[in-house]
């Protein structure tokens, strides 16, 4: 593992300048970053057009094709999301708090970067250009290594990133890419906590929880999305059969879509038609209980699995449930905390429902879809947390610094 130590090394070394880098010196260098992801792009579609070709040879499903799949609008959107990063305000050197202690030393607390940030992550190259834009903006260097999957795509791209940092008077460094796909390396590289600061995994259940078992590198949890959503008795049902479409079926790849509807059976036999009728535009698989496979005689028998799986495509678990109560119960035994909703026209049941459900993001009569860096403001997102301590939710520059205290006296001694 004499590479990754380099790697690790370089990164350790490039984190201590760029933490001192001016405001305008980062932007120039992601201006340049942006300019050269454009100016690559036919290295970049070529790349990736060998790693769909493999992907589909080994049997991805369309919907993770599609996330791997890059197109020259994609690439440039690519490029247009690290000039957005290049527009935020820069989070590093920030006062945060500031008094004067009982002994007269001035004290100040100021934000400054994590460090070294290592991401692990799956077939999605886009995460490339997005976590070293997120990174370098607040100030750290960036480890990355990305799935087998995407590995020439992210080669390219972090190869057009580097020259970029080169090319604007950056160590390279401040960006890295292990190219070993081996599960050794990763295995050794969540134990690199001599170099790296801080590890976020992106991916899937698997993916995160290899890495929160294995890392000693402290590790904030990202990803997982068994999203819910209730459709309580006194719900719109039209309403909430646009609302379950897009969360299920506007992109099933991604982390905030729908993986299991839960019904009131008061509404049940009106509204899971209705549902069902929508999704079929889609031909979204159903995986429904007993109740409603008798309603909807289509649906496959549900298994406990399927109540707990985050599919990323085109399939729903279904259930019916007695009422509200039985609700909470069953999102809080199966939810991974990243996003649910309610649709209901009851204020007192929406208001239950957000001080009830313990997720990042609580929505009433809206897709969950929403949970997005971009959606909320932050301007891109290095992840969507889903616990609770340093950050939660989705993750933009502010979740990727920390503080230290400065203290300023004239001979004080305690």
């Amino acid at each position: 593992m004499l590479e990754l130590n380099r790697i690790g090394e370089a990164a350790r070394s490039a984190a201590f300048s760029l933490a001192n880098a001016s405001t305008a010196g980062k932007n120039r260098a992601l201006a340049a970053i942006a300019d050269s992801l454009v100016e690559h792009s036919p290295a970049i579609l070529a790349a990736n057009a060998l790693d769909v070709e493999a992907g589909r040879q080994a049997g991805l499903s369309p919907s993770m094709v599609d996330r791997l799949s890059l197109t020259d609008a994609r690439v440039r959107a690519m490029a247009e999301g690290v000039r957005d990063v290049m527009r935020l305000p820069d989070p590093v050197g920030r006062v945060l708090a500031g008094s004067t202690l009982d002994c007269g030393l001035q004290m100040e607390k100021i934000a400054v970067p994590l460090g070294v940030v290592g991401i692990i992550y799956e077939a999605r190259p886009n995460v490339t250009s997005d976590a070293a834009a997120i990174c370098l903006k607040s100030g750290n260097a960036c480890v990355l290594r990305g799935g087998k999957e995407a590995l020439n795509s992210n080669v390219e791209i972090a190869r057009a990133m580097r020259a970029a940092l080169i090319s604007s008077g950056f160590d390279e460094n401040c960006i890295s890419l292990i190219e070993d796909p081996s599960r050794e390396v990763a295995a050794a590289f969540m134990r690199l906590n001599r170099y790296v600061d801080c590890l976020i995994p992106r991916g899937g259940a698997g993916l995160i929880r290899s890495v929160i078992e294995n890392a000693t590198i402290p590790v904030i949890e990202t990803g997982v999305g068994n999203c819910h959503a209730y459709v309580e008795k006194t719900a719109d049902i039209e309403m909430a059969a646009n609302v379950v479409f897009n969360a299920k079926t506007s992109r099933p790849s991604v982390c905030n879509a729908l993986e299991t509807l839960l019904v009131d059976e008061e509404i049940a036999k009106t509204a899971l038609p209705a549902i069902a009728a929508r999704l079929r535009e889609k031909s979204v698989e159903i995986r429904g209980c007993e109740k409603t496979r008798a309603i909807l005689p289509e649906a496959v028998p549900a298994t406990e699995a399927d109540y707990e799986t985050e599919f990323l495509d085109y399939i729903l678990a279904v259930k019916v449930v007695s009422g509200f109560d039985e609700a909470i119960r069953h999102i809080r035994r199966y939810s991974s905390r990243h996003s649910e909703a309610i649709l209901t026209r009851d204020l007192a049941a929406a208001r239950r429902f957000t001080k009830e459900i313990d997720s990042a993001a609580v929505y009433v009569n809206a897709s969950t879809r929403f949970t997005d860096g971009g959606v909320f403001g932050l301007g891109a997102e290095i992840g969507i947390s889903t616990q609770k301590l340093h950050a939660r939710g989705p993750m933009g520059l502010e979740a990727m610094v920390s503080y230290k205290y400065v203290l300023y006296g004239d001979g004080q001694v305690r």
